[in-house]
């Protein structure tokens, strides 16, 4: 049915009987250990906005177990190639994020500083 590499670490890539030997590595499913939808569904929306990718879809086989399939199909680049990128754009959406955040919390916190002080004079 399907080949399983055993699970090293984190991730594991199931690929579909038979595509070794065609070589095609434009569809593969990845499996994500001890993760749930907060992962599963951004690194789904971040991929799908990749103009080469047909479909990407994930689902947690049940609630009790905290891995989830990340299933990748692209129109020619390599699976693994489009992960790595949604993995790198998610990262950099994240970092921007908690920048934006962090600034704002500074921007707050001298904001209510300066009216403190307003209020002491």
């Amino acid at each position: 049915m399907a080949d399983v590499k055993e699970p090293s670490g984190r991730l594991s890539v199931v690929q579909m009987a038979g595509t070794e030997l065609t070589g095609d590595n434009t569809c593969l499913t990845f499996v994500l250990h001890n993760e749930d939808h907060t992962l599963g569904n951004a690194l789904r929306y971040m991929i799908m906005k990749n103009p080469d990718v047909e479909f990407c879809g994930y689902s947690i086989p049940h609630p009790s177990e905290k891995k989830v399939n990340l299933r990748i199909q692209t129109k020619g680049l390599p699976a693994v190639d489009v992960f790595k990128k949604g993995l790198s754009d998610l990262t950099a959406l994240s970092e921007h994020v908690l920048e934006t955040f962090e600034i704002s919390v500074q921007n707050f916190k001298a904001q209510q500083q300066e009216e403190e002080s307003m209020e002491v004079q």
